[in-house]
């Protein structure tokens, strides 16, 4: 990255409060492929002059995995530590890439003391792109076809369909919709949480099925809004040998490779 990204500490520090705080994630953090997306988002904002920060060595699990998994006192242990940390910063705003973190954050943190406006980052960018802020020049992906992938934590959990593609039809692309999408949407299976374990028996991974129905339009790209659908839709397209001929990617990558950054 060619520019500094600061901490809340570091605002802090100068008595400042940034626009917002930008939670990473583990995935957007740790994941060679995530990482990717979240240097995206980064520079997009950065490039707009968004004041934001992130919590650095100060953030930590949201929590989800345990909660998911049935131990409701680790997912307590580890939201608990992480609200103390934000309100000690006054934080007001949150945006984050990864829908599960934005779930968790959003619907299990304030009967814990946790109450926050928080935001997806498609979401944060259509409000950019509405406020005037983010302007959208999609020539690069002009008359490419492109399909979308409806994150469950972020569609049929939190009912947002619309801003991911608000900002995917901006590219100039030609949006094709799945058979399943939207509310009948069909998960890739990580938030099943099928990337960290072996599958179940069965005729076929769930991921192959729903990677499936994205090549059945024959796109140049499938969008992902989501680290964990990112990599099984990924290894889906892997699995059918396109990966030399479709493309998985992130609205932000998308939005930045338009902007050339």
């Amino acid at each position: 990255m060619d520019f500094n990204i600061k901490t809340m500490a570091e605002y802090d520090a100068e008595g400042k409060s940034p626009e917002v705080l930008f939670w990473v994630g583990c995935a957007g953090s740790f994941d060679d492929r995530a990482k990717k997306i979240t240097k995206a988002f980064c520079k997009i904002l950065n490039k707009i002059g968004v004041e934001f920060a992130v919590l650095g060595q100060e953030e930590s699990c949201t929590g989800d995995p345990a909660k998911r998994a049935g131990n409701e006192f680790v997912f307590q242990m580890m939201a608990l530590t992480n609200i103390e940390v934000l309100n000690a910063y006054e934080v007001k705003k949150i945006v984050t890439a990864c829908p599960h973190c934005f779930n968790t954050l959003k619907n299990e943190y304030p009967s814990l003391g946790g109450n926050f406006e928080v935001i997806h980052h498609t979401q944060f960018l259509r409000k950019l792109m509405e406020d005037g802020r983010l302007k959208i020049e999609g020539g690069a992906f002009k008359g490419k076809k492109i399909t979308f992938h409806d994150p469950c934590y972020l569609g049929r959990a939190n009912d947002e369909y619309e801003a991911p593609r608000v900002l995917l039809e901006k590219l100039d692309a030609e949006l094709v919709e799945m058979k399943r999408c939207k509310t009948n949407g069909l998960c890739c299976g990580a938030g099943g949480a099928q990337m960290f374990k072996e599958p179940e028996k069965g005729k076929k991974d769930i991921n192959i099925e729903r990677t499936e129905e994205a090549l059945s339009s024959e796109p140049k790209i499938i969008a992902t809004g989501c680290p964990f659908c990112n990599t099984m839709m990924t290894d889906g397209v892997k699995h059918f040998n396109k990966n030399e001929e479709v493309a998985v990617k992130d609205i932000v990558e998308l939005l930045a490779e338009a902007e050339d950054l």
